[in-house]
């Protein structure tokens, strides 16, 4: 069954910062959502061979492709060469500026020809809602067709001739020749849209206006970005695919493009992450804004707040790339999934878990926007203070913490950590802001917490921080501690946590895996590409600049030849698992490439006397 489907890593991410499509190296557009991330699959292919649809433009012989995006934006060309001759296939949604309000909802593919002749197919198999509604086709004009499903709509054209193929799918053939350039638009309407008379065939002038226009948009973009830095290229890359999975009127940035890519052969870990998690709000602002991002990083911190104020009983730890906070989770049935590994699913019970991280993860966010000179309203204060109370209360309770395990809730260490963080920043934006707050209860708490972790969360017999209360299992989590200031990054627990995560948590061939513990849930996942990037910007922070490197260059080399990640890589398979591309594994890349790219402190001195280059330091040393 495996042969049916491309490898994750074959594709490549289209997106308007509304809707979002995956091009696979032979040119099949196999999963594409309109008009938004979250929406019901326009094409399916990628979680079913037979019934999801597609949208391909192939050559009929087994030609070298090459692949690359233009400009450092998502306009991607595949490039294909064949003893006749060679063409070239540019692919994009187009976009315009106000195209945060008035996008076109388009996807475009141009092919152009560039020596001697090729014969190219067009076949559009277009199935809406997850491959359960085969489309109404009707031909409209020449070149042009219209298929309706439901309330969706595509209204597809071309300047060659289209035909229509078993009732449901649109089709043609063409030789392009040398300096021939051929356009097929592909636009979202809602169907009452599409049945109106004296719909307009393509206007090719208009189209390549609007393929110069995406260009021009994404290079002024680009441009933005700031970083010092060998890796600087690939970093801007995953600033774009960030930007790609930003959604333009409300900020939000989706955690991935996809659902239900299995984590695992076994199945089972499939989960749908096309929505908006708090957590990664922290990280984006951190992340974004060391690029000098600030507009996207002020977007998706605007987003948060307007989510999540209002009232603690209410929040969530995600929500839709609106706002939304019904993700009710469903199987689709009929669908079995990529390479046959079910279930496929839609929603994501998860938003409606406990996770007492979320208390920390706001209040750092309203502490580095402060920072950066804008400080919490009226308004806002009171919502804060509201959070600031809830983890007071809250922190001895148990909860299913980073990782957002369905198994029985366990007092983890880094939600108590982020508990204290709540407190922390709470008290440290009352005082510089001049705030009225209970502070002598606060700092009791934030005490009481520290003392907890300190104790209960430190197995003294290695000198190690642990996963959670009563445990002995590490977990890659704990990495993130020094991040929000619990830690130093050369404190010796920290220095010997580094290590031990990177020694008994290696996947086997020098990448990290997030825990090693039973997680209630069936198969073996892969190596977490984010936990590998933590490990590599740590050991960056502890002065570690050599072990550093070569962890941050085996993680990078684990993405597509685009520079793309997913969730997780298989080591031994060599492949990428997990839903792509992954938000998180490039806030990560991006926040280790710049850890690399700074000077470092006085403690890097006793971190790289601790560690030699490739020595470990015995664990039973210099505890504290």
């Amino acid at each position: 069954m495996g042969d049916r489907y491309r490898p994750i890593g074959d594709y490549a991410l289209l997106s308007d910062c509304h809707s979002v499509a995956l091009v696979s190296r032979e040119g099949s557009i196999d999963w594409c959502c309109m008009p938004r991330v979250d929406s019901a699959s326009v094409f399916g292919r990628l979680l079913d061979a037979d019934r999801g649809g597609f949208c391909a433009i192939r050559v009929d012989e087994d030609v070298p492709v090459y692949r690359r995006y233009l400009d450092e934006g998502l306009v991607l060309e595949t490039t294909f060469r064949a003893p006749s001759g060679e063409a070239r296939l540019l692919d994009c949604f187009t976009m315009r500026q106000g195209g945060a309000q008035r996008p076109y909802r388009q996807l475009l593919r141009v092919v152009e020809g560039i020596r001697g002749w090729l014969p190219l197919q067009f076949h559009a198999a277009i199935r809406f809602d997850y491959g359960e509604v085969q489309p109404w086709v009707k031909r409209r004009g020449v070149g042009v067709y219209t298929a309706i499903g439901g309330n969706d709509g595509l209204l597809v054209s071309s300047d060659v001739e289209l035909e229509r193929a078993d009732q449901h799918d649109i089709t043609a053939t063409v030789n392009v020749r040398a300096g021939q350039r051929l356009h097929f638009s592909l636009e979202y309407l809602p169907a009452q849209d599409l049945d109106r008379p004296g719909l307009p065939g393509p206007d090719v002038s208009q189209l390549d206006a609007r393929l110069e226009e995406t260009l021009a948009w994404w290079r002024r973009w680009s441009e933005q970005i700031r970083l010092e830095s060998p890796d600087a290229p690939a970093v801007r890359r995953s600033a774009v695919v960030l930007k790609g999975l930003q959604n333009a009127p409300t900020g939000a940035i989706a955690a991935a493009a996809t659902t239900s890519l299995p984590e695992s052969r076994d199945g089972d870990r499939n989960w749908d992450y096309r929505f908006s998690w708090v957590r990664d709000s922290a990280f984006t602002v951190r992340s974004l804004a060391a690029l000098g991002l600030d507009a996207e990083a002020d977007g998706f911190r605007r987003f948060i707040e307007r989510s999540a104020a209002g009232s603690t009983e209410n929040l969530q730890i995600a929500y839709g790339v609106s706002g939304e906070r019904r993700l009710t989770e469903l199987v689709v049935d009929g669908l079995e999934g990529y390479q046959g590994i079910g279930p496929v699913r839609i929603g994501n019970a998860a938003a409606k878990q406990t996770q007492l991280d979320v208390y920390g993860e706001l209040l750092d966010l309203a502490w580095r926007w402060h920072q950066r000179g804008r400080s919490p309203d009226d308004d806002y204060w009171r919502f804060l203070l509201e959070l600031v109370d809830a983890a007071a209360e809250g922190w001895q309770e148990p909860d299913r913490g980073l990782w957002e395990l369905r198994g029985p809730p366990r007092h983890f260490v880094h939600s108590k950590v982020l508990c204290w963080v709540a407190l922390d920043r709470g008290l440290k934006l009352a005082e510089e802001c001049l705030r009225r707050a209970p502070t002598r209860r606060w700092h009791k708490a934030r005490e009481e917490v520290r003392t907890a972790v300190e104790s209960d969360g430190y197995d003294a017999d290695r000198g190690v921080f642990v996963q959670a209360f009563g445990s002995k299992a590490l977990d890659a989590a704990l990495l993130l501690l020094p991040s929000v200031d619990f830690v130093a990054y050369d404190d010796p627990r920290m220095l010997r946590t580094a290590e031990a995560i990177r020694t008994e948590l290696d996947d086997g061939h020098g990448l990290i895996r997030r825990y090693r513990n039973d997680d209630h849930l069936a198969g073996e996942e892969g190596a977490f590409v984010t936990c590998s990037f933590w490990l590599a910007e740590c050991l960056a922070h502890q002065g570690r600049i050599q072990d550093a490197r070569e962890l941050f260059d085996r993680v990078a080399s684990c993405g597509s030849d685009l520079g793309l990640f997913s969730e997780e890589y298989d080591s031994g398979g060599r492949r990428l698992l997990g839903n792509y591309p992954q938000g998180l594994s490039h806030l990560s890349h991006i926040a280790a490439a710049v850890a690399l790219a700074q000077p470092y402190g006085p403690g890097s001195v006793a971190a790289q006397h601790a560690f030699g280059a490739g020595q470990h330091q015995d664990p039973d040393e210099d505890r504290p």
